[in-house]
């Protein structure tokens, strides 16, 4: 055995991927449809440190690995959730507030129950750290405190069940996600006999109902004639005959609203137009609009759906195009091919990591992570976990930046989060293992493992009750705003495996997780000044 543990100390990158495998292998495995998924390489990875450590081995590996990891994956889970995050941003203040008004109940119950348990500030600083598992919270708590032994043995100790307890409490939260009202609903397809006309051009009722619907193909005139592209400008005359793309319930008020369901079916009707499925690949498309793009004038073209990851929504003027970005043209039979070419419809669009808005996006996230906040007395950085995580969403909302594209194909952010957290989880378990054999030959761990618990459960639960009775948030949602608010990977990964990636897990991580980084460490600086 010693043999062993002493060749992997000697070569990190074998202890590494040895740990990655192995422990994706235990995630696979499953009990009555449970599994761990990648956050079985976090606790494999914790078992091994901890028994190198008994047997006087000390297996880690470089610390630079983990934030190599840690990084890509916050900032690809940025990337993708960019667009989204912004839109949902302004209605989502107070939910915020309440997520960072959660994590002060937290404190106060670290302070209050670390007097009546006996233990030091500057334990109760780590074991807070530990229990909502934030290492640069660690840092704010030592640098405070002026002590690192005390903190981190309060860290190491709260650690494990910060990462247990909110797995478990997102396992109850999923278990409910069938009855989530924020679902986005199935798209349907609808011909419309128009019987009153309205007045408003097609981009106008498109507003009226707020981008949720989109117009796909025009019959005007006589029954025999072939219906055409939809175009915005177009306005609704009486008999016009009109494919209405949305969500069943939009789809039904603008039927009441024109007229009555018609039973002709304009998507057979191919005589002169076509319709196509195609790819996002070609750059030059990639981070603009649709508005700019000006299909209908130049083709007298129209994109209905848009297909992103495994989500279907409706295509509306102003959605900046992505690589990878599965989109549904409708365009006449003769010029069909020319839009296929300006979109490029290659399987390249998939698989394309755009290393300069991967080099660059990096570089900017670890710069701003270095950042130092204008706390008094305290020198706190958000760390350039928050930062990537920032950068990224912008670059995911910006789209493009003259020439260069700032965003990246979501299967490919999808490959390089999966790999990111993997590697981090591996690193960071690693370094933790070893250090919980030494904090459990304290005599304090029963009251410090006591403390973490009770602090991770008022945050879980807190975080819980709020959003779902508050804001009424449905449990996929709320997952991913568990693991934001935890800012722990190995959380969302679970969330991630248990809902088969659902785009709400990332955006309720990304939702959350800068504020919840920025009032962890200050709340760590807090606690530890108080020592």
């Amino acid at each position: 055995m010693s043999g062993v543990l002493e060749l992997l100390a000697e070569h990190p990158v074998l202890l590494l991927f040895l740990v990655v495998g192995l422990g994706a292998a235990v995630g696979h495995v499953t009990v009555k449809g449970v599994g761990l998924g990648a956050a079985a390489v976090l606790f494999l990875a914790l078992v091994v440190g901890g028994v190198g450590k008994a047997q006087g081995v000390e297996l880690t590996v470089p610390p630079a690995f983990g934030t190599l990891g840690l990084t890509l994956f916050t900032f690809t889970v940025g990337v993708v959730s960019g667009a989204e995050f912004f839109a949902s941003l302004r209605k989502s203040l107070r939910l915020i507030a309440s997520m960072m008004g959660v994590l002060c109940a937290g404190a106060l119950v670290a302070v209050g129950l670390g007097t009546v348990l006996d233990l030091s500030p500057a334990t109760v600083a780590g074991t807070f750290a530990g229990a909502v598992t934030n290492t640069p919270a660690l840092a704010a708590a030592r640098d405070a405190a002026g002590d690192q032994t005390a903190p981190t043995v309060g860290y190491a100790v709260a650690y494990v069940f910060g990462v247990v307890g909110m797995l478990v409490v997102a396992m109850l939260v999923l278990r409910g996600r069938s009855a989530d009202t924020d679902a986005p609903p199935p798209l349907v397809e609808r011909a419309v006999r128009v019987e009153t006309a309205t007045g408003q051009s097609l981009r106008e009722l498109t507003e009226l109902f707020g981008g949720q619907i989109s117009f796909a193909r025009l019959r005007s005139g006589s029954e025999d004639a072939p219906p055409r592209a939809a175009g915005t400008e177009d306005v609704l005359v009486k008999d016009d005959v009109v494919t209405v793309v949305g969500p069943e319930g939009l789809v039904n008020k603008i039927t009441t609203m024109l007229g009555h369901t018609s039973s002709h079916h304009l998507a057979r009707d191919t005589r002169y137009l076509a319709m196509r499925r195609v790819t996002v690949s070609n750059p030059r498309v990639a981070g603009r609009t649709l508005r700019e793009l000006d299909l209908q004038h130049q083709y007298e073209a129209s994109v209905t759906r848009l297909r992103r990851g495994d989500v279907d929504a409706v295509a509306h003027e102003d959605q900046v195009l992505q690589l990878g970005d599965r989109i549904r043209v409708i365009a006449p039979r003769g010029v069909m091919d020319k839009v296929t070419e300006l979109f490029g419809d290659s399987a390249r669009g998939f698989s394309d990591i755009n290393p300069v808005a991967l080099g660059v996006g990096m570089s900017l996230g670890v710069l701003l992570g270095l950042v130092v906040l204008p706390i008094p007395g305290q020198h706190v950085t958000i760390g350039a976990a928050a930062g990537t995580l920032v950068v990224g969403l912008v670059l995911g909302r910006i789209g493009r930046v003259g020439p260069v594209v700032t965003t990246m194909p979501f299967t490919a952010a999808q490959t390089l989060s999966e790999l990111g957290l993997l590697v981090f989880l591996a690193q960071a378990g690693l370094v933790a293992g070893g250090q919980i054999a030494p904090a459990f030959a304290s005599g304090e761990w029963i009251r410090i493992a006591a403390l973490g618990a009770a602090v991770t459960t008022v945050v879980a639960l807190g975080l819980w009750s709020v959003m779902r009775r508050l804001f009424k948030v449905g449990g996929t949602s709320l997952s991913g705003m568990l693991a934001g608010t935890q800012t722990q990977p190995a959380v969302l990964a679970f969330a991630n495996h248990r809902t088969g990636f659902d785009s709400r897990v990332a955006l309720g991580y990304a939702l959350v997780y800068p504020a919840a980084m920025i009032t962890k460490i200050v709340l760590g600086g807090v606690l530890g000044s108080l020592a």
